[in-house]
């Protein structure tokens, strides 16, 4: 089907939890969104409601920090989808990333191995999956996303036509949203990091 030049994809990181803010990896732990995580995800439905995606296609992680940010969001009709679970750090879960290097001196995600975890061709091929899913719809309607920091900038990257490795320079905020899409034919990011503003400031 063609390209819409005005299609787009939009993904949205969760709120805050206690071990985002404090930086630790958090895979497959199944955290709640702090006090503040639900006032992040309540101010991210208006700012994606700015962007007055058409009929949107709205997929959720079906971790709960995820489901309640698109339930705060006001999104009344998503599916949940597995692929768009965050990267499995194995052994490094919970951990942050000076802790990982007092073992693993110069590791990033990005780079370094996860052992027990998801390597870096796993992450991959599931954002080129998810993201085949999301061309097949783009056609017709726009998509949101609603899910995690390392795996939607795993998405950014390979939406950008780049290395996993590029997902590095994508750093993503609690709640934040970026917008993708088209110019030319050409897959492109619109925006990025977009935070919404609480009580008339951003935090």
């Amino acid at each position: 089907m063609a390209v819409r030049d005005d299609a787009r994809l939009a993904l949205l990181r969760h709120g805050e939890t206690a071990w985002s803010k404090v930086r630790r990896h958090t895979g497959n732990t199944d955290l709640p969104l702090t006090a503040l995580g639900e006032e992040q995800a309540r101010a991210a439905g208006p700012l994606v409601a700015e962007l007055k995606l058409r009929e949107p296609l709205v997929l959720v992680s079906p971790r709960q920090r995820a489901v309640r940010t698109a339930e705060l969001a006001g999104f009344t009709d998503f599916t949940l989808d597995d692929d768009l679970v965050e990267w499995d750090y194995g052994e490094y879960e919970g951990l942050t990333t000076p802790q990982i290097r007092e073992q693993a001196p110069g590791w990033t995600i990005w780079t370094g191995p996860v052992p027990g975890g998801e390597s870096a061709e796993q992450v991959r091929a599931r954002a080129d999956r998810v993201l085949a899913t999301v061309a097949a719809a783009l056609p017709d309607r726009d998509v949101i996303l609603v899910g995690h920091g390392h795996f939607s900038r795993a998405l950014i990257t390979r939406w950008a036509e780049l290395d996993l490795v590029e997902g590095r320079r994508f750093a993503m905020t609690t709640a934040a949203t970026s917008v993708l899409g088209y110019e030319h034919d050409a897959r492109t990011i619109h925006a990025h990091n977009l935070v919404p503003h609480l009580n008339g400031a951003s935090r």
